[in-house]
């Protein structure tokens, strides 16, 4: 027979639960269908089209050395391989700690979300935009950006370990303003040196946001249903 406390606690424990995964579907929902609208302008070749162009060739034209320099020290730090390489350390940190269902959820959103971003590029085939004097130039398949969907899922990790951690509003805000400003200077290094359009950065950050949604989701659901890990 379950005590009054220990039922109390599961009862808690649940509604937890329950505003966690209520809060993650809204999210999903959100970043879905922002990612869609995006997507269906692209092929459709609507306003934003004209949009992304414009912007891209106006940042070309207002480029400097030193902010070149920045950017590309920025983008590099945050290629889809640098983040692969932070999420696996990370990872071997948590092995070594024995916490493995934050190592399984660091495994299944980072990997699982660089490649469903290779696998949108293949199934898009959006061309990066073409300068006569580029800054940087890329074989690979524009929409969405990798770097930017790589860095929207870890350092969501990040907010969601911070929140998990404390409940003190500074921190939180703290963790949330850092990794939006992250993500931003992410978004912008691709904008402005013309490897990616305004529309790519966007979706990627809208697929970043959906996919660990329906990670942490799904991980939290399968982990309420099956025996916890030692």
């Amino acid at each position: 027979m379950v005590d009054a406390p220990r039922a109390a606690l599961t009862r808690r424990a649940r509604a937890v639960l329950g505003r966690r995964l209520g809060f993650g579907a809204l999210l999903l929902v959100a970043a879905a269908w922002i990612f869609g609208a995006i997507a269906d302008d692209l092929v459709s070749g609507h306003w934003l089209n004209a949009l992304d162009v414009e912007v891209v060739q106006w940042l070309h034209r207002h480029a400097t050395p030193a902010l070149t320099r920045a950017m590309l020290v920025w983008t590099n730090l945050h290629s889809t391989f640098a983040v692969a390489a932070y999420s696996a350390a990370v990872a071997l940190a948590f092995a070594l700690e024995r916490s493995w269902r934050r190592l399984v959820l660091v495994v299944v959103a980072v990997g699982g979300g660089l490649a469903l971003n290779a696998l949108m590029k293949l199934a898009f085939r959006r061309v990066r935009p073409g300068f006569d004097d580029p800054l940087l130039t890329l074989s690979t398949y524009s929409f969405p950006s990798g770097h930017v969907a790589g860095s929207t899922i870890f350092y969501g990790l990040g907010v969601l370990w911070v929140f998990t951690r404390t409940r003190r509003l500074l921190w939180r805000a703290l963790a949330l303003a850092g990794a939006a400003l992250a993500i931003g200077l992410v978004a912008f290094s691709r904008v402005y040196l013309g490897v990616h359009y305004p529309s790519d950065a966007a979706a990627a950050f809208a697929e970043g946001v959906a996919w660990l949604a329906i990670c942490v989701g799904a991980l939290a659901a399968f982990w309420r249903e099956a025996p916890r890990v030692p």
